[in-house]
Parts: structure tokens; sequence; C-alpha cells
């Protein structure tokens, strides 16, 4: 997948782009919302120099219509990024802005050979495009934001090469680094692999859970608590659409990513998504993804208090004379005055002494 046009100016821009013309033509290109003019400005920048890697990079991203095309850029790319790079490497000591030029220069070369293997690999040539992502890893290990051993879970799966995604898994499965949805669903598939061919719901029902099986059930829990938006779509219970630009961890855009890449590798192991269906309705389907609350009942009352004095003010705003009525027809009820008292009582002596007069006649 490609950048977002917010992280390539991250990526690919930096405060000595004044210094190189044709880097401050790609600072523009990369802010112009336009492609066309993108890529008007990527040619500009290659007649002021011709080993401007980024302006490459553009070309093949947005004006090739084949792999093929857009691999052929993407070695020039290379070409012009190598030579820049080197140059950085000679001059990063000198001062701070040579130090951010060479970070720029090391995030463009990265993306450049990360490209290549994924333009390799889309062609057929998938061990071609693991030993690049392999050499990368060694060679740039803390540029882990560019995802490449997402790529390479990827490349391998396609392989079936399960020993080699389960090291990948060892290395980056870790509590200290950041986990996605790629990470916890493969290291679920690793387990399920070994377990989801001979599963049988009634089977495990009458004789339990095998301890391979618990592994894997566990296996699926963790990943369904870390992004419960997958089941779903690899399930095929909602449709598959193109992934978004913007992929939010443990969001339903990532689900979206995840299952358009990887569900093809669930479906190449036998029994695996029944036993996710298994795990997951049996655990996961009747419970929301956001559990309920029980709230106290102050906060109902208050709730209740808030809405009623809401409702009141409105219908005084909008029938005063009405609600003035109410108003002293309630108050009358709930606390008599006091002249309202004495009036029932001199009415009773009155009607006593009709009575007594009455009877004396």
């Amino acid at each position: 997948m490609n950048l977002s046009a917010q992280d390539h100016q991250t990526f690919f821009t930096c405060d000595t782009d004044f210094l190189r013309p044709s880097d401050t033509v790609m600072q523009k290109a990369w802010r112009e919302r336009n492609p066309p003019a993108r890529i008007k400005a990527a040619y500009q920048a290659l007649e002021l120099n011709n080993d401007c890697a980024t302006a490459y990079v553009l070309l093949a991203e947005e004006e090739a219509t084949t792999i093929v095309d857009a691999e052929r850029l993407f070695k020039q790319a290379l070409k012009a990024g190598e030579t820049i790079y080197r140059q950085s490497q000679q001059c990063q000591h000198q001062s701070p802005q040579h130090e951010a030029q060479l970070r720029r220069d090391t995030n463009v070369l990265v993306y450049i050979k990360r490209r290549l293997a994924m333009c390799a690999r889309k062609l057929g040539r998938i061990r071609e495009a693991v030993k690049i992502m392999r050499d990368l890893m060694k060679e740039f290990p803390p540029l882990t934001m560019l995802n490449i051993h997402e790529n390479l879970l990827e490349s391998l799966l396609e392989l079936q090469a399960y020993p080699d995604v389960q090291a990948v898994l060892a290395k980056y499965d870790d509590i200290s680094l950041p986990k996605s949805a790629a990470i916890c669903y493969t290291a679920a598939l690793l387990k399920t692999r070994t377990v989801s061919e001979k599963f049988s719901p009634e089977t495990a029902s009458r004789r339990g859970l095998s301890t391979a099986e618990i592994n894997a059930v566990e296996a699926i829990h963790r990943a369904v608590e870390f992004n419960p938006h997958v089941p779903k779509y690899l399930l095929e219970m909602k449709s598959l659409i193109l992934p978004p630009e913007h992929i939010l961890k443990r969001g339903d855009s990532e689900a979206i990513a995840y299952a358009f890449f990887h569900l093809q590798h669930w479906k190449q192991i036998e029994g695996a998504l029944n036993l996710l269906q298994c795990t997951w309705e049996g655990t996961f389907h009747h419970v929301s993804v956001y559990p309920k609350k029980e709230l106290p009942l102050f906060i109902h009352f208050t709730a209740g208090f808030c809405s009623s004095t809401a409702m009141i003010a409105i219908l005084t705003h909008q029938f005063p004379e009405i609600m003035g009525i109410f108003a002293k027809a309630v108050l009358g009820l709930w606390c008599p005055q006091p002249w309202a008292s004495s009036g029932f009582e001199e009415n009773t002596q009155d009607l006593k002494s009709e009575d007594l007069g009455l009877s004396s006649g």
C-alpha cells in the first residue's frame, strides 16, 4: 500500500530541502492535491536533477499503469536514492541539518526497496521479495513504521513457509513492540494450523479440548480481543472492499486491510476458518464489542430529573399561561395555602348553622 499524502510529506521532506532545487519542487508536489499537477512537478524536478529519487517514486505510484512500469521507475529511483544516500552519509556529522537530511534520504531508500519487493511479489518473484525484505530488516532494524515485517509475513505465508513465519513472529510478537491485527491473527493462524484439520465441535464437546486446541483457542481469543472486527470479514459475513488510505489500529479499517490481504492464507489451511467461527461464535458472538456496564440508580435519577426539568422549561416558554395555571394547581395540591384552609373552615361553619336553623324550624 502507498503512504498517505501526509506520510509522504513526513518521510520525504526535511528542513534542508531548500539546498536542493529539485527537493524544493518535490516538497510542493507532495502538498499538491491535483494528480496531474503532481506528475508535472515530478518531471520539473527531474529536469533540475536527473537523480531526484522522490520524483521517480511519485511517477511510479501515480503515472505508471502496470506493475512492470512501476518496477522500472522504482529501479531508477533506487539508483538515484543510493547515490544520494552515500553522499548524505559522508556529510551527516557536519551539522544537525545534515543529520536530518540523512534521515530523510534513509527513509526514501528504505521505502523504494520495500516497494520493489512488493512489485517482485506481485510479479510472482516471491522469494526475491522475501530476500529484499529480510535484507532491509537487517540493515535498517529501527524503521518499523513502514511495517516491512508485516509485508514479509504476507510473502512467507504465500510461500507456506510456516517455520519462517513463526521465526518472524517470535521476534515481533513481543510485549514491548506495538501490536497489529497482522501479528495477532497470524499467531492465531499458526496455532490453528496444528489442530484445525481434525477439529470437530461435537468431538471437542464430548472429550474436551486437547492442549493444542486450547492453545489455538486462546490465540484466537487474544486476536479477537485486539481487534474484534476481523472475524466478520474473514468469515465473509461482511463484504470486503479495498482497504482505506488511513488505517486505524484496532478499528474496522485495520480489519478490512487485514482480511483483504490475508483471507487467502486462512483458506489455504483446511478447517482454520471453521475453528475461528466456532471460537468466535461460542465466546464473542453474543457479546458486544463494548460491554455494557450497569449504571447506579443515582445516574438514572439524575438523567430523569434533568430531562423533566428541560421539558418543563420548554413548555413554559412555549405556553406560559397554561403552564402558570398548571403550576398553581400543582402547588395547591402539594402546599395548601392558609387562606384556603380558613375559607374552608368558614364555609363549614355556615353549613352547620344552616343545618341548625332548619332543624329548629
